[in-house]
């Protein structure tokens, strides 16, 4: 637990992308193989299911420490972690000397899977007498995984790079073995670093391919002939895979998927063995994408999926096939790749499963024309792909493009705020906007991202001198601040109080040219819709 720790501390004091990689290799290096699997784990975002709910952690801090409720709280409010509060607070135990001389994998596997053994009252003997062996850090990474909200300034990306480069192996090959389920323990790890380990799960996709957002003029790229042009879909991101006799479906997020759209699985049982196929699982009716909306109903639904299968179709949009006959053709150009995925669909394929069609137009300008009808048609935009590029890693700029619509943009009024988490703690940054209905300004979105460090700060000032009424941590603020907010998606919605919901909401702009009296309406907002 100690170096894991101090691994923690290293990439948390650091905003160097290289510094952080660097650290994490030497860990990987010289930690003991199960330690290290389980490093891995955590360190990709992966959690042990939820031992501990913080409130129990709340009030076992105020058992031994005597610090009562109201004051743990107003701490809380002000460091906006509830794990690093506790450890904080801890420091009012007695002094003892830290004898932490246990494995991260003792830790783990030995002590805190076993609580889910134990009634509330042996997990607190055992986890307060754990808090007066470790020091402050090594506290704080414990009330983390107790509670399942470890998290670090790292991305799978990273970790990935990190395992390369203690390894030797190329970046795709350690990619590959991270992806799907897999089990934290010393074999697992050696397999992950092996040079000469050949993957024997069926089931597991390969790392996705990402496209970089196109912000510059599309006519930098030359001739559209060099590319391929095709829709963004607005669906989920997924790859279907058919070997061994089983057809696996594994959304982006690395979630298995299967059994959420059967009429998938059986349509891909046509295919042939040993056949990976990249796509989007698309809501689709009368040939046309449906909303996403209703592809969310789908999302969550374990039960009933049958009679949701009828109420909300699907199709899988293929664009890409990264494996045939068992073979990886990740390498070979689009070109050949996309010529490939015709013909196996084109044997093998139809209604559910189905090629992207490809937009073969002579110009950028007739492009250009043609996104613009993007959101009549129930798309994104434009993905433009280089016809020799490889099916590479993750985000590599320069092959792949997504040339997406400008979102939707609304003014509304910022009416409440409330602090946000972690490092923003102190700052407000949680902020609630309203449109005009009748005279009244209506909550309408929620959004927490868009503005400079500066703005932030200089919205806090004014928010706090302009409170005027408090809920809790939440201030009701005089409604003048008037901010352009942009989202990707609309929808109706019976959960909102003003009957509608939004996709990806943001601050595009502080408008400070505009009273609030010029902010829009809810009508404003319902003609969106309904376009």
């Amino acid at each position: 637990m100690r170096e894991f720790a101090r691994l923690y501390d290293a990439i948390d004091s650091t905003t160097s992308t290289n510094a952080k990689v660097a650290a994490m290799a030497a860990y990987f290096a010289s930690a003991p193989k199960g330690d290290a699997a389980w490093a891995v784990f955590f360190l990709t975002g992966r959690r042990l299911k939820r031992l501990l709910q913080y409130s129990l952690i709340h009030h076992w801090t105020m058992a031994a420490t005597g610090i009562e409720s109201w004051l743990v709280e107003e701490c809380y409010a002000v460091v906006g972690d509830g794990a690093e509060t506790a450890a904080l607070l801890l420091d009012q135990l007695p002094a003892a000397a830290p004898n932490d001389s246990l494995s991260l994998t003792t830790w783990v596997e030995d002590r805190i899977l076993r609580l889910r053994e134990m009634d509330p009252v042996a997990q607190q003997a055992h986890v307060t007498s754990w808090w007066r062996e470790l020091d402050r850090l090594e506290r704080f990474i414990l009330l983390k995984l107790l509670t399942g909200e470890f998290r670090v300034g790292v991305s799978q990306t990273l970790v990935v790079r990190a395992l390369a480069h203690a390894s030797g192996l190329e970046i795709p090959i350690v990619a590959a073995r991270l992806m799907g389920d897999w089990t934290p323990h010393a074999e697992w790890f050696a397999r992950v670093l092996s040079p000469d380990h050949t993957d024997d799960d069926r089931s597991r996709p390969y790392p996705f391919c990402l496209a970089a957002p196109l912000d510059g003029d599309v006519s930098a790229l030359g001739d559209p002939a060099d590319w391929q042009i095709e829709w963004k879909w607005d669906g989920i991101r997924a790859q279907l895979i058919r070997r061994g006799d089983a057809v696996h479906l594994w959304s982006r997020g690395e979630e298995l998927i299967t059994h959420r759209f059967p009429e998938i699985t059986a349509a891909a049982t046509r295919l042939p063995e040993g056949t990976v196929l990249d796509g989007e699982v698309l809501a689709f009716r009368d040939e046309r994408p449906m909303p996403f909306s209703a592809l969310q109903q789908r999302i969550g639904r374990r039960k009933q999926v049958a009679q949701m299968s009828r109420a909300v179709p699907v199709v899988f949009m293929a664009y890409d096939i990264l494996e045939a006959d068992g073979a990886d053709i990740r390498a070979r150009p689009l070109q050949e790749r996309r010529a490939l995925l015709d013909a196996v669909l084109g044997a093998h394929g139809g209604g559910v499963l189905r090629p992207s069609p490809m937009l073969q137009e002579a110009s950028w300008g007739v492009l250009a024309h043609m996104r613009m009808q993007s959101r009549a048609r129930g798309v994104e935009g434009l993905m433009l792909k280089r016809l020799t590029s490889s099916y590479g890693v993750g985000r590599k700029r320069g092959e792949w493009w997504k040339w997406k619509i400008d979102p939707y943009s609304i003014d509304a009024v910022l009416i409440y705020a409330q602090p946000g988490s972690g490092k923003r703690a102190s700052l407000l940054t949680d902020y609630t906007f309203g449109v005009w209905h009748a005279g009244t300004l209506i909550p309408f979105a929620k959004a927490y991202s868009g503005l400079s460090n500066e703005e932030i700060g200089e919205l806090d000032k004014w928010i706090r001198r302009h409170t005027t009424e408090r809920f809790g941590p939440v201030r009701h603020v005089a409604p003048v601040q008037v901010f352009e907010l942009g989202f990707e998606g609309i929808a109706e919605s019976s959960r909102h109080k003003s009957g509608i919901a939004v996709r990806f909401p943001r601050m595009l702009r502080w408008r400070k040219d505009k009273r609030p009296d010029e902010a829009d309406t809810l009508e404003t907002v319902r003609a969106l819709l309904r376009s």
